[in-house]
């Protein structure tokens, strides 16, 4: 999924990133607004793993979807 497609169906894979990532929180997602580097950052950063470990999982989310 590129970038474009990610913020441009946010508002319909916003309550998918929830059921993946439960710990974000709906204020989380109301700042991120679709932008996939601020996602893998909130991932990153409310499970306390790396960047590239976010990022493999948002890539694996994503095949998924």
């Amino acid at each position: 999924m590129n970038k474009d497609i990610f913020e441009g169906n946010w508002k319909q894979l916003k309550g998918k990133v929830q059921e993946q990532w439960g710990k974000l929180t709906n204020d989380d997602l109301d700042v991120i607004e679709g932008k996939r580097d601020q996602v893998a950052g909130k991932i990153q950063e409310r499970y306390g793993i790396t960047k590239d470990e976010a990022e493999k999982q948002i890539k694996a989310w994503e095949s998924k979807h």
